[in-house]
């Protein structure tokens, strides 16, 4: 399980450093109307590697932590994704989900058993929140790839 999952978190790695490269009218391309551009996804992206490898540092560390859920729509708000730039998140991403892997390596198997308490989800371990990682950047990888489509 290790393995596939190490696979899936470079491969989703690799596929989403590709599409910083993207210029700015593909950029402002969404997925839908009302839905978040190519570009925000970006930005969310490198955003939510920071939770997650707060989190994982967190499980790891201390026993049974409370971890409170991201509000997203805030972060881009208060964050101002619409300035923020985009050099900063790319390089930001690729050190995090670098992390991420290293500690999917070490830990899955190993210490995947260890519990924390979400604020929203309640209960879950370790092997949970790395398979949630993988989940949730394949997720906005099919977003970023419907807006650049349509």
């Amino acid at each position: 399980m290790t393995t596939q999952l190490i696979q899936q978190l470079e491969a989703t790695r690799d596929q989403t450093l590709d599409f910083y490269k993207l210029g700015d009218d593909d950029l402002a391309r969404t997925y839908g109307p009302g839905k978040w551009s190519v570009r925000f996804i970006l930005l969310h992206l490198a955003d939510s590697e920071t939770v997650f490898v707060d989190r994982i540092h967190r499980i790891l560390s201390e026993p049974r932590p409370i971890i409170w859920v991201m509000d997203q729509e805030a972060w881009a708000t208060g964050l101002e994704y619409d300035k923020l730039p985009l050099a900063i998140s790319r390089r930001m991403y690729e050190a995090l989900r670098n992390a991420v892997i290293y500690y999917a390596n070490e830990y899955y198997e190993r210490k995947g058993h260890l519990e924390f308490v979400h604020s929203v989800t309640g209960v879950r371990t370790l092997k949970d929140e790395f398979d949630k990682i993988a989940a949730h950047n394949e997720n906005h990888l099919r977003q970023i790839r419907t807006a650049l489509s349509s």
